[in-house]
């Protein structure tokens, strides 16, 4: 079976966020079960030199986008065993971040096209393309239009995976009836019409052959008006096409007997684990004490992961005992307000405004807790990889957080972590502390360690489940 992926950002070469994790790592357990998976992503100026330094010039050639004839070249590299494309051009990919220009409507439409127009000369001829999120939700469409004229794209079949609906990449309509070069018959309804505008998201669910997203969960709400963000319609109508395939992560990466971020590596140990505690607290310039409970939050500082809950009861929070990591970027009100109380508060609350990926390992070790109160959450790998470190995850019940956390019960022992209902500051509070009361007893949190550590979050599975997705699709 051959596959090709196509995604805006993929690990090591270019990250933002869960998406190039996923395809970094899906592609390589695809391939351990059979499937010949490869990649295809843009050449961003950002790739570091000894990664673009691999690459090697495939094919050159022109591709129209409106009335504009873009060069295009495609180039190839092998990471971890799997086959990376890079779609090159400098105007659009030489800058110094992946999105957020003006121009993105074209910067990605140009992708999606490239990506198609090049497989010719690629010598793989994918059985099934897999686009993942907004960026190459053009993909279905532009294939849907080159069938009937080309022989070499009639059999393939098409999934599209979104990864969080809130990014839709929408765009006004005559830009894009100008851009695309598609007939009006196509921005309709049931097409890429979206409110009077165009949405490359909703291209990629109207015309995919299936559509998947990363949580069973999350594969539920976003039929509902809360979480649907006035998709639920489409959503409810192709439900039969709609499956939900909770993200993995790789085991060798986030290892903690071989990681060589940490200070001290351990599989089991809560002995070693405290060490790691004691010299993260040292580095932060926290209280040295293994006792006190140590809870960490990292994440992007925006609305969705839940910090108007979490400023709403800091000071709550910090007047219980315990210490308060948080790692990461995100809006200037909430890192204002964390560093403000950093400064009042420094021997329990610390806040580093980077995404430091080695801070953030030795954080994973280090902490006792992991925070992740999200308002939605598509999947979440973060609380994943906390129990691979044997840290106890604190979420709320949404999305693929309630598909990998299992609320701790004391009348049988069971569960990997805590969780809260709903998106409410107290009842957030009130769970920390039911979490710290079982912190305290040394009987039980060695338990709930345990658990949370036996928790298998690798990719064999959810890649069993893409595999069977890719063979019923190519069985019709």
């Amino acid at each position: 079976m051959n596959v090709l992926l196509v995604a805006s950002e993929g690990a090591p070469f270019a990250k933002t966020g869960g998406l190039a994790d996923v395809i970094g790592s899906l592609p390589l357990e695809l391939r351990k079960q059979g499937v010949d998976a490869r990649v295809v992503m843009p050449k961003y100026g950002t790739i570091p030199f000894q990664l673009r330094s691999k690459m090697k010039l495939r094919k050159r050639l022109t591709v129209s986008l409106g009335w504009r004839f873009q060069y295009c070249g495609i180039l190839e590299a092998e990471y971890a065993g799997i086959p990376f494309y890079f779609v090159d051009n400098e105007y659009y990919f030489k800058r110094d971040k992946l999105y957020g220009y003006n121009d993105d409507a074209e910067r990605f439409a140009f992708f999606s096209r490239a990506s198609l127009e090049s497989l010719p000369f690629l010598h793989f001829q994918p059985q099934v393309i897999h686009a993942h999120d907004w960026q190459a939700g053009l993909v279905s469409v532009f294939l849907k239009t080159q069938q009937g004229a080309d022989r070499f794209y009639r059999n393939i079949r098409t999934v599209f995976t979104v990864h969080n609906l809130h990014y839709q990449g929408v765009f006004p309509r005559d830009l894009l009836e100008e851009l695309l070069e598609l007939g009006p018959e196509l921005f309709t309804l049931d097409g890429l019409e979206f409110y009077g505008q165009g949405s490359y998201l909703k291209a990629g669910l109207a015309f995919s052959d299936y559509i998947t997203t990363v949580s069973p969960t999350y594969a539920e709400e976003i039929k509902t008006p809360y979480y649907g963000k006035r998709l639920e319609g489409l959503l409810q109508k192709r439900s039969d096409r709609l499956k939900g395939i909770i993200n993995g992560i790789d085991y060798e990466v986030y290892n903690p007997q071989t990681d060589p971020h940490l200070f001290v590596n351990y599989e089991d140990s809560l002995d070693k684990k405290s060490e790691n505690k004691l010299k993260l607290q040292e580095l932060l310039g926290l209280t040295r004490d293994k006792t006190i409970p140590l809870l960490a939050f990292i994440g992007r500082l925006v609305e969705q992961k839940g910090l108007d809950l979490v400023m709403h009861v800091l000071e709550e929070l910090l007047a219980l005992n315990l210490q308060l990591v948080f790692l990461g970027t995100g809006e200037p009100s909430y890192a204002d307000r964390l560093q403000e109380l950093a400064q009042r508060y420094p021997e329990r609350l610390s806040v580093t405004l980077d995404f430091d990926d080695s801070l953030a390992r030795k954080i994973y070790a280090g902490a006792d807790i992991f925070f992740m109160p999200s308002r939605f959450e598509p999947c979440g790998i973060s609380q994943m990889i906390a129990m691979r470190y044997g840290t106890v995850p604190l979420v709320r019940e949404t999305g693929g957080l309630i598909d990998s956390v299992q609320p701790y019960n004391e009348f049988t022992g069971t569960g990997n972590g805590f969780s809260f209902k709903n998106f409410n500051a107290h009842e957030m509070l009130h769970t920390v502390r039911r979490a710290l009361e079982f912190y305290h007893d040394a009987a039980v949190w060695p338990v709930i360690v345990k658990n949370a550590r036996q928790k298998d979050f690798s990719w064999q599975r959810s890649a069993r489940e893409y595999i069977q997705v890719y063979r019923e699709l190519l069985e019709v």
